[in-house]
């Protein structure tokens, strides 16, 4: 008997809190580059009532995006897509972060977007980084979200000699992400479903961690102690923003990025994060 497919990408905490808010009753495709992350995580949820199938996939590749929508496919049609995949600026150098956060996401909802079912609904997690770089022009936002996928790493923007370092990297890649999302969202909307995005700030998962205590953890933990919240956020905080946009109470949101990070962009152009306040 087909059944409601959840497809999700990353085996992280993030991920994992969608798939749980929202993935009871419904067979989830827990994809990760890394078996043995997707393995733990199914465990975890298997053991608590969800089914869950692990699969080893790699964001960075094409071929290996459209194997796991093969194999979400076996249980029915894909009628969500969680996408909590990616590496961080102390995780990876350039070359890696552009072909996995920029590049693999914009595969990834490009693909899922040619066979996602009627009245589905995807959300990729972005960053509060594409919000905090300067600006681009109008042309360049246009390249980032139009640019044929494998056309996408040759843009002069994304060149090495224009990348300052893998913190602008990341940047550029979770711009990337909004700009592919809102015109994804349109050919998504074709098949009648929809398509947003989360940009969280500072969340408590092993990423975070791995920033605390990389070379700009001090420069994180003043940026979640001086932003309004005055904290970093949690995994189910975020999955109370993937809830709505993925419920029917969401039903006129497609498009969107919904930056959730505690006020620290805010802070970063009018309060205390501001440079050189």
């Amino acid at each position: 008997m087909n059944r409601e497919v959840m497809l999700v990408t990353g085996a992280g905490q993030i991920s994992m809190a969608i798939a749980r808010r929202l993935g009871f009753g419904k067979k989830i495709v827990l994809g990760d580059r890394k078996i043995e992350n997707a393995m733990a995580i199914a465990k975890i949820m298997n053991e608590a009532g969800f089914d869950v199938e692990p699969f080893q996939m790699d964001l960075s590749h094409r071929e290996s995006i459209l194997a796991i929508i093969a194999e979400a496919q076996k249980y029915g049609e894909i009628r969500y897509l969680v996408n909590g995949a990616g590496v961080s600026p102390s995780q990876a150098p350039i070359e890696a972060i552009l072909k996995v956060d920029l590049y693999g996401t914009a595969v990834l909802l490009e693909e899922v977007g040619k066979v996602i079912a009627s009245g589905g609904c995807g959300v990729t997690i972005s960053s509060q980084s594409g919000w905090r770089m300067p600006q681009l022009s109008a042309e360049e936002d246009r390249q980032l979200a139009m640019t044929p996928t494998e056309s996408l790493l040759s843009l002069s923007l994304l060149q090495p000699q224009n990348i300052r370092d893998t913190l602008h990297a990341y940047q550029l890649a979770k711009r990337c992400n909004e700009k592919r999302v809102m015109a994804e969202c349109v050919r998504w909307g074709e098949r009648g479903a929809r398509l947003n995005a989360i940009a969280p700030g500072i969340i408590v998962t092993p990423l975070a961690i791995d920033e605390f205590n990389g070379p700009r953890g001090d420069f994180y933990k003043n940026m979640f102690a001086k932003c309004p919240a005055g904290r970093p956020g949690t995994a189910d905080e975020v999955a109370n923003v993937a809830e709505l946009l993925m419920s029917d109470r969401g039903a006129f949101i497609t498009g969107s990025t919904f930056l959730m990070d505690g006020g620290a962009t805010s802070s970063y152009y009018y309060g205390p994060l501001q440079p050189g306040a």
